[in-house]
């Protein structure tokens, strides 16, 4: 089988049977054709660039200011972070903080905004998180420049981060999904490349090495996967030689439990709100998660769910027998979807990473993740509701309206996980009596 089975474009829909062999067909029109150039003209891209200023300043100063609560938000740069920093600089990893869970790549991350002498570290902080999403949209555009590509990707990007608020700039998830985001791009015509961003980002935060997923088979797999390999390799030796303890983050990771937010979590809210069940919530390992029966049951739970998600993602890998150049980003979007949805955890934040990939599909006309990433827009804004608006206030008291909005986020994003995991296998798993 060659390295890209088959381009042509996909639908979900019933189409004629193509061989894997066929040659690349040539994208059809769209009646969104007009649109897509005009929006690459010099005026709309100036447009794009004032909004993005507009909006940017706008999460900015509800940051300052505190709307929202985001008193809360930024406490995790200026006091987490920081703290965090002031270990760091002493070439040690902050082992003996169980909120530390994050590969030793990160904290490079942290230590970042000594790039920025002239300002606080806060300031540089959240001024090197802005630079990150100003990157992936200009990334985002490029893309679309391609001769199957969509300003569709940019401008959910572009409109989407704001809804979430002050948490995008508070948080060290940009910076992740910058690799993540660029990974994929790169994957499609130097997969090599891509496995190195991929293998950096895996250093940083684990989740971008399922960008691999959707590699195609073969050598481009085999090069990805490799560069991937080296790349993380090389990272933890760098960092295990400059700090002690680089490892030490395993055994925090391991003895989370399951936050209010994740979807084992919205099942306990709705059975305390109906008073069938009698426990509480408790602030550790960085979060408030639920203490009291069934919650190490339901940890465990969601554990093996991961697991079964896993071997469906591997399963798909093994059962795809037709690829478009869309496949790596409409993968990467499922399998990250895959382990949201059934983490302990679903932080407001993972939401960044899942408009960064629903972004990366819609730059691709063949994508078949469309609608979903579209529905992840208005999960976002659900999201934002739950954390940081109503959270103090409704969600950690648990009362109705909490509850609900709680329970409609996650099953939004479980409905957004199934519906995504189908269209992908629609695409592109074919019986061979059709091949």
């Amino acid at each position: 089988m060659s390295d890209w089975v088959d381009f042509a474009p996909m639908t979900t829909t019933s189409s004629p049977a193509v061989h894997p062999t066929a040659p690349a067909t040539t994208a059809p029109a769209t009646r969104g054709g007009s649109f897509e150039a005009a929006v690459r003209g010099r005026g709309a891209l100036l447009g794009i660039a004032v909004f993005w200023l507009a909006s940017r300043a706008a999460m900015l100063w509800t940051l300052v200011h505190d709307v929202g609560h985001s008193t809360n938000t930024r406490v995790e740069v200026t006091l987490t972070y920081h703290n965090w920093y002031n270990v760091l600089v002493h070439w040690t990893m902050p082992h003996n903080d169980v909120m530390w869970q994050y590969p030793p790549a990160a904290a490079a991350v942290f230590l970042s905004p000594d790039l920025l002498p002239f300002l606080t570290y806060f300031q540089g902080f959240v001024a090197l998180t802005v630079l990150c999403d100003a990157v992936i949209l200009l990334g985002l555009l490029r893309a679309a420049r391609r001769e199957d590509g969509s300003v569709a990707g940019a401008l959910m990007w572009l409109v989407a981060l704001p809804l979430m608020m002050a948490t995008p700039f508070a948080r060290y998830d940009i910076h992740v999904t910058l690799f993540a985001v660029f990974a994929l791009l790169c994957m499609r015509n130097r997969p090599r490349l891509g496995g190195v961003v991929a293998g950096i980002g895996a250093m940083v935060k684990v989740w971008p090495l399922l960008t691999l997923l959707g590699v195609p088979r073969g050598k481009s797999t085999r090069d990805a996967f490799v560069a991937a390999a080296l790349s993380c390799a090389a990272l933890l030796g760098v960092f295990a030689v400059l700090f002690k303890d680089t490892l030490g983050f395993l055994g925090n990771q391991g003895n989370r439990g399951v936050q209010v937010e994740s979807l084992g979590g919205s099942a306990l809210m709705a059975a305390k709100l109906v008073h069938l069940w009698p426990g509480k919530t408790n602030f550790q390992y960085g979060a408030f998660e639920y203490v009291g029966p069934y919650v190490s049951s339901i940890a465990r739970a969601s554990v093996g769910l991961t697991v079964l998600g896993f071997l469906l993602l591997l399963l798909w890998r093994v059962r795809a027998n037709r690829w478009s150049s869309a496949t790596p980003f409409d993968a990467a979007l499922c399998a990250i979807l895959v382990f949201t949805v059934t983490s302990r955890v679903i932080s407001p934040q993972y939401m960044i990473w899942l408009l960064g990939l629903g972004a990366v599909c819609l730059t691709s006309k063949h994508s078949t993740q469309r609608p979903v990433a579209w529905l992840l827009v208005a999960v976002t804004a659900v999201t934002t509701l739950v954390f940081p608006v109503f959270y103090d206030d409704e969600v950690l008291t648990t009362s109705t309206l909490g509850t609900v909005l709680l329970c409609s986020r996650n099953a939004l994003l479980l409905y957004a996980t199934v519906w995504s995991g189908v269209r992908l296998w629609k695409a592109t798993v074919r019986p061979k009596a059709e091949l």
